[in-house]
């Protein structure tokens, strides 16, 4: 009787039963990190293959530049070129957005504004005009440009060029290039102006 007992309390213990045990947890964790391999290489390929990446990133780079209008707008008033801001901004804008502002509500935005800037200046304001140019390019811009340099090369440079003006411009407004990533009220203006490079870049390379 006892000595059941005792067999049955050695069981757990029994290194043939461990190693077992150890090969199928081995198994499954090796099939799981398979698993997790494989579907990390369809999101990549998806992205890649489907404009995923190239979209968010557009949608990225859009955005710093309408964020880095507002600042001009506001408190953050230079010397710099900021109205190259507008044809970044048209250069990026997401593809639905930009059909959208080119169809009739582009135009009826258009007309209300040409209507306010000419027979009541008082009432259209200041901060208005740019916004207000980036519509009217967006409407009238022909189909070269809303076409072909949006989606070729040309565009891609251009967005890199503006890039690259705007970053160097803030950095000698800055006092210079450590002033510029550690000062508390231009590292905001820094990052939004270095977010203008991820889509330019990554499009560039896809373009190669």
């Amino acid at each position: 009787m006892m000595k059941g007992v005792k067999n049955y309390l050695r069981m757990p213990t029994d290194p043939t039963i461990s190693e077992a045990t150890s090969k199928l947890i081995n198994s499954d964790l090796k099939e799981i990190g398979d698993a997790t391999k494989k579907l990390a290489d369809h999101v990549i390929k998806l992205g890649v293959s489907g404009g995923l990446i190239t979209t968010i990133l557009q949608w990225f780079a859009c955005f710093s530049a309408i964020y880095l209008l507002v600042l001009d707008r506001t408190n953050w008033r230079t010397n710099m070129l900021t109205s190259l801001l507008v044809p970044y901004i048209f250069l990026t804008f997401p593809n639905w957005l930009f059909g959208i502002l080119r169809g009739d509500i582009g135009k009826w935005i258009t007309v209300v504004g040409v209507i306010l800037r000419l027979f009541f200046p008082n009432h259209f304001p200041d901060y208005l005009e740019l916004p207000g140019s980036l519509v009217l390019l967006v409407v009238v811009a022909p189909s070269f440009l809303a076409g072909y340099v949006r989606a070729g090369w040309i565009g891609v440079i251009i967005c890199l060029a503006i890039g690259c003006y705007l970053l160097q411009e803030h950095i000698r407004a800055s006092g210079g290039f450590r002033n510029a990533f550690t000062k508390s009220n231009g590292i905001s203006n820094t990052i939004g102006i270095v977010l203008l490079f991820v889509f330019p870049v990554w499009a560039l390379i896809g373009l190669i």
